[in-house]
């Protein structure tokens, strides 16, 4: 296959990194497939997206440079930026040590290639708390191996990458055997897969001739036959949590030691100056309070593998309801109904936490008595949304977004914005929607639409029926005080001088546009209480009322009063009296109390 092929004595970083994105579209290709052979370490089906977020960020972040050794240490700075999971990470730290141990500037030839791999397999075992072989770290190190063996038989890196590709592909059969959890699923280790999927994409960039290696006409693989069958108590620690840290200095090992007692599948990657962590804990929020004290967290994330687990064997539907943390629904339906929430942030200063994932409202609460300085949030980033659109589209047929409106927060927007690349890429249809709601007003369009869903219903009867379902939507809301919102901008400044200057007591409400205004007010907290209930009351007259919410920000009493004046009106219940994020409530302080509620 090779002797048409022109030889390559020297790598420079033009032809590193291009081989980098041949065998990256390789991944992309094939990331459907490695998520359903995904076992072990945890049967949570994402370690094909988790390593093709991995690539993502190489592709986003490198500038190709004819310097090798500069084109390495930018590969694996963004490797290690944009690393998700427990292969995603040892392959960071595999790049961070090849890059660090290249001693030549411009090239490198087949001897000292040889040697830097050989020494970077060192740092990536060395990442890991407990190292397992028949995984990822197993094939890398065997292949790694076998191009030393193989350094002073070659002088062509094209016939040494062909040899060492097979060496590759012998150890990856080979972990099936080596551990039991592979065994009884009958698949090789999925991150290993994975990175010999990387090596095939290198291999036939070289052999095939450069661009033909890197454009492939399919989008994904088909999929493994095999039924994989792993129970939920296979997963003993519930979150797959990962940080990244930047600081001078840090000492990976007592970072290490320090969190270890926090869960399992420990792996610690990176240089002195910024380390990227991966553990699978229970107490997320515990693990970043330790990382802080090592240096500023400038990324976080937390998977609910359980979560995971249950689409991949026991999902409950074709079309995938994903909404963010703001809709304010109990734990407990979100996880019956298997609708996925992508968390704003919650800020103070420099200083930040995933809304209701690594800080709660009673936590929240405290804070805000607490911190000099004022609490903020913020939307997700469009990256986060496209992570998450990129895991459903391999397990679900398509997908609908239902955000906080757009009129309060960017949210919609990074989501959909998040949703384009993915949708041209799979072909998969993804719809996102404004709800033009917040809090419980956005979790009855959710509750709506999962219902329609379940009770048969396909994407276009949902879609159809979505804008009507907001039109019945009404949300209205009581504060002690104005001074929050209107620091957030989100009420007229002359409407709210007026307000504050007379000391009086607001409703806001949710307008049909998304936005927030001032309905009525009042001198008294208990006066203001009654106006908001005869306003509901005149909304809800001569009409039934399908379902309605309390949620609260501190103000139970408040609740629990609007609780029995619904009843009243209505005869029912509400669904859930609760909390609403802390997200939401960085922005109206603390005492808000709101209903929402949806007509028939």
């Amino acid at each position: 296959m090779t002797d048409n092929v022109q030889k390559i004595k020297e790598l420079n970083g033009k032809q590193l990194y291009y081989s980098f994105l041949a065998g990256a579209q390789r991944i992309f290709e094939q990331q459907k497939l490695l998520n359903k052979i995904n076992v072990f370490p945890v049967a949570d089906a994402d370690t094909g997206t988790n390593l093709a977020s991995t690539m993502r960020s190489i592709m986003d972040a490198i500038i190709p440079t004819d310097n090798l050794k500069r084109t390495a240490v930018a590969l694996a700075d963004a490797a290690l930026i944009g690393a998700r999971g427990n292969s995603g990470i040892i392959f960071a730290q595999f790049l961070y040590g090849f890059s660090n141990e290249i001693k030549s500037d411009e090239t490198i030839d087949i001897q000292s290639f040889a040697e830097s791999i050989k020494k970077a397999v060192a740092y990536a075992y060395d990442a890991i708390s407990n190292p397992v072989e028949g995984t990822i770290l197993t094939v890398i190190k065997d292949w790694a191996d076998y191009i030393y063996l193989l350094k002073d038989s070659f002088d062509d890196f094209i016939k040494l990458l062909v040899e060492a590709y097979n060496r590759a592909l012998e150890s990856l059969a080979s972990t099936t055997r080596q551990l039991e959890v592979l065994a009884r699923a009958h698949v090789v280790d999925a991150g290993a897969k994975g990175f010999v999927f990387w090596l095939e994409g290198i291999k036939d960039f070289f052999t095939l001739g450069g661009e033909r290696a890197m454009i492939k006409p399919e989008l994904a693989s088909s999929v493994a036959e095999e039924m994989i069958d792993m129970p939920h108590e296979e997963i003993t620690f519930r979150f797959c949590t990962e940080a990244l840290i930047s600081g001078r200095q840090i000492d990976k090992h007592k970072l290490r030691n320090y969190i270890q007692h926090c869960g399992d599948s420990l792996v610690v990657a990176g240089s002195p100056q910024k380390i990227r962590v991966h553990i699978h804990s229970d107490f997320p929020a515990e693990v970043f309070s330790q990382l802080r004290q090592f240096g500023s967290i400038t990324y976080q994330k937390v998977d609910d593998m359980v979560m995971q687990n249950e689409i991949q064997h026991n999902r409950k539907s074709e079309i995938a309801i994903v909404t963010d943390s703001t809709c304010d629904l109990p734990k407990e339906f979100i996880d019956l109904h298997q609708i996925h929430v992508v968390p704003l942030t919650v800020h103070f200063g420099d200083t930040y936490f995933l809304d209701r994932l690594t800080i709660n409202p009673p936590q929240f609460y405290s804070m805000i008595e607490k911190s000099e300085v004022n609490a903020s949030s913020a939307q997700p980033a469009s990256k986060e949304f496209q992570n998450k659109y990129e895991y459903l589209a391999t397990h679900y047929n398509s997908i609908i977004g239902i955000h906080i409106s757009k009129g309060l927060s960017g949210t919609c927007s990074s989501s959909e914005k998040g949703s384009a690349d993915v949708r041209m890429r799979t072909g998969k249809r993804i719809d996102v929607v404004d709800s033009k709601g917040i809090t419980g007003g956005l979790g009855l369009v959710v509750m709506r639409a999962v219902r329609a869903i379940e009770g048969g219903a396909s994407h276009d009867e949902v879609m159809a029926q979505v804008e009507d379902w907001k039109s019945k939507l009404h949300i209205g809301l009581t504060t002690t005080t104005l001074k929050y919102i209107v620091r957030s901008g989100r009420v007229s400044p002359f409407r709210s001088f007026v307000a504050k200057t007379l000391d009086l007591k607001p409703v806001v409400i949710v307008t049909r546009e998304g936005k927030t205004g001032l309905s009525a007010k009042s001198f008294t907290e208990k006066g203001i209480m009654k106006k908001m209930m005869r306003q509901v009351s005149s909304i809800i007259s001569g009409h039934k009322v399908w379902e309605y919410t309390i949620t609260h920000a501190n103000n139970l009493p408040t609740s629990t009063w609007y609780a029995g004046e619904m009843e009243k009106l209505t005869g029912k219940k509400p669904l859930f009296i609760d909390h609403a994020s802390p997200a939401l409530v960085a922005n109206t302080g603390p005492g808000v109390a709101c209903i929402s509620l949806m007509l028939e």
